[in-house]
Formats: structure tokens, sequence, C-alpha cells
């Protein structure tokens, strides 16, 4: 597998940088989300028979690290391309590819996930949104929470669990559930967390869906799940280390123009070394990154789930530090609305918890990696 980037990627990287510098920290969402799927940077991961670049969550990637270090990262780049348009490409049904996927390639479309509850958390097995037949329809029951930008999607990928006729244990299965579905309610959770897109609670209160608002097989849930949550962790990844970037960028700016006693004061070691450490730290973690995201494109689905998950969990201590170490750096100024770093103080834990926490990996790498047993 190489570990050098392609001129390919190269040169998309160097286009996605561009476009994020020219739109910078105070630019609309919604407006560098339009101009991204215009310009097919949304889409890249996307089959090109449905307006998408051909390419995989490689390139995706790319497109949110490069956003992320302009000070614009596009949260939804993680949900409705990575998550759903790669689950919808690999197994939804021709009608739903041809419904869905052009709109995601070209930002015209999005689409939520919906798998968090309540009383699960990082525990998929525990999931209690339950589906059950009603003559030719299915009938959606449970609740989600930190559910992002729900308001802004034509539809949510909800993660639901129906009983298996032969074993009568649930499984998990997907379903497309249009944003005003009667029965599909939503509720803002107020953060303190400084995002442009929001977070939600959803109530399904018998959703009435038709048929082929399943997508894929439905004894095939658990293939079809994590052929999105492999996706979700590089995606976070990147977001992670493309904001660690920006963070760190902004520090040695700074490091390069402050003078105190006629010296410049990255000229210190004590601020040029955390600095160059944040700088290794990150890079290490996009070499992770990009082998999870290699081994996801080949289809090496068990080999990229355990390099994604290492990949998370290295960006997102990264990131932090990064942070907090730019942060630092500029003393006062760091928490000046001025230099934008203050926001990332908070915004940087996300990529720790979310859409795994730390300590889940570390249990994940702990008994798939090691073979050490379960605690639980």
């Amino acid at each position: 597998m190489a570990t050098i980037e392609t001129d390919e990627h190269k040169s998309l990287r160097k286009a996605v940088a561009a476009l994020g510098k020219r739109h910078g920290r105070e630019t609309d969402p919604a407006q560098l989300w339009s101009e991204a799927g215009k310009l097919g940077y949304l889409g890249v991961n996307l089959p090109e028979a449905y307006g998408g670049g051909g390419g995989g969550i490689s390139e995706l990637s790319i497109v949110l690290e490069e956003l992320g270090a302009a000070g614009c990262p596009l949260l939804m780049l993680i949900v409705s391309p990575a998550i759903c348009g790669t689950v919808i490409a690999r197994f939804g049904t021709d009608a739903q590819k041809q419904q869905w996927l052009p709109g995601l390639a070209d930002g015209t479309r999005l689409m939520a996930f919906g798998i968090t509850e309540p009383d699960a958390g990082s525990n998929s097995h525990r999931i209690t949104t339950t589906a059950r037949r009603d003559g030719a329809d299915w009938l959606l029951t449970g609740r989600k929470v930190f559910i992002s930008g729900v308001d802004i999607a034509d539809a949510t990928l909800v993660v639901g669990r129906t009983e298996d006729a032969r074993t009568g244990r649930l499984k998990p299965c997907l379903f497309i559930v249009p944003r005003d579905t009667p029965g599909f309610t939503r509720r803002p959770i107020d953060m303190e967390l400084n995002a442009a897109e929001k977070q939600f609670e959803l109530v399904l209160d018998d959703v009435r869906l038709p048929a082929d608002a399943l997508v894929g097989d439905e004894d095939a849930g658990l293939l079809q799940l994590f052929a999105g949550l492999n996706p979700e962790r590089i995606m976070t990844a990147a977001f992670a280390i493309g904001m660690g970037r920006h963070a760190l960028a902004g520090a040695i700016d700074y490091a390069r123009d402050r003078s105190v006693w006629n010296t410049p004061i990255g000229a210190h070691q004590a601020i040029a070394h955390p600095l160059a450490q944040a700088h290794i730290d990150l890079e290490l973690a996009r070499l992770m990154m990009q082998k999870a995201a290699a081994l996801y494109d080949a289809g090496d689905d068990m080999g990229a789930g355990e390099a994604a998950n290492m990949a998370k969990y290295a960006a997102g201590e990264a990131c932090v530090k990064a942070v907090d170490q730019a942060v630092h750096t500029l003393g006062g100024n760091g928490l000046t609305r001025e230099y934008g770093l203050a926001r990332l103080i908070t915004a940087s834990r996300v990529a720790r918890i979310a859409p795994v926490s730390r300590e889940m990996i570390l249990n994940y790498v702990s008994h798939q990696t090691l073979g050490l047993p379960k605690s639980y």
C-alpha cells in the first residue's frame, strides 16, 4: 500500500485548499456546500454512474481535511456522502440509487444518519428502535439523540432493529425516513458547541414506511451498518486532522511574528518544540487515516475496521493537543474572537467523543487486535 499520495490526490488537495482559502472560517456553510457540490467535491466517493467522482473515502477524506485546515470544515460531509451515500451505493436498490445518489453527489440533497440512542450510547447492540411489518409496510418506533443536521436534511437514514423470524433475535436494519414523514419529529438539543450543524433528538412514533424504505438485504444488517461506520471513523479523523492543522497554522504564524525582547517567540524551544510535536502527531494520524481509507476502498472491511478506529483515536488525540498548544502559544490572544482559536477548544473534543469514545476504541483494540478478554 502506497504511503505517498498520487498526483491526482495532490491535485485534489491543492484545489480544495484553494476553495477553503477563498471561504475561510467566517464563511456561510450553505454557500460553501453549494459551491463544493458544483465543483464535484462532495461526491468524489460516489459512483460516476450517479454523478459522483468514482473515487472512494480516500478522496473524500482529503476534501474534508483541507476544508478543515482552512477553518471551514463541513460536518455533513461525514454524514451525507460518506455514511449515507456509501451505504446506498453499496446496498441500495436501483431505485434508491437513482433517487438519492445524484443529489448527494452534487449537494442538492442531504441525508442525516440516526444511530445513537439515549440508553445505547456506543453499544449498537442495545438499540431499541424497532421496525415491525404491517402488511406491506414497516412501522418504525424509537428515539435517537445527537443526530446532526436533521433540520436541513431531506431524509434520515435510521438504524433500527427487526426480529429475525428464524431465531426471534433482533438484528439491525437501515431505513430511509423522509423529513416530513408523519410520526417523525425532532427537537433541537441545546449545545455549548458552536457549530453550524445543529444536534437533534428524534422521536419515531409508529412511523409508517413503504417496503422500499428498507436499504439492502434485511438479513445483512451488520454488514451494511459497518459499511457506514468505518467511513464515519475515517472521516472523523479527517475532520480532526484538518482542525488541528488549522489551529497549528495560526499558532505558527503568531510565533513567527510575535516578538518579546526583540526575539520572535518561535525562536524559543519552549514554544517551538511543542508545536513541532503537534505537527508530528498530526502527520502520524494522517498516515493511519490514509491506511484505513485505502483498506476500505480496496474492499477490506475487516482490516479497515481496525485501522479506522486507530485513525480516529490518533487524530482525536492529536487534534486536542494541537488546539491546546495553539491557544497556549497565543496566550490571552488565544481566547479572543479575533484569532478564532478558543472556539476550537470545545470543538476539538468532539473527535475524542464522537462517533465512538476513545475508551471504546481502546476496548476494540485490546479485544480485537491484542486478543485480551473483555471486561463487559
